[in-house]
């Protein structure tokens, strides 16, 4: 039974998944902190926000 257990390949794509999901958030995070540095998170959303409604972008 415990053969058959590490044998078993149904949970790896889970595992990969799971680290990828982690280094593309890790990558947003980072990139957030570098678009916002001197600024608040939520004027860089208000920003954003601005833009895509048709607003002047700054």
């Amino acid at each position: 039974m415990l053969h058959q257990f590490l044998r078993e390949e149904d949970g790896a794509q889970v595992v990969e998944y799971a680290l990828i999901i982690a280094v593309i958030s890790i990558a947003l995070v980072v990139a957030l902190q570098a678009l916002t540095t001197g600024n608040s998170f939520s004027n860089f959303i208000t920003r954003v926000a601005t833009c895509l409604t048709g607003g002047t972008c700054t």
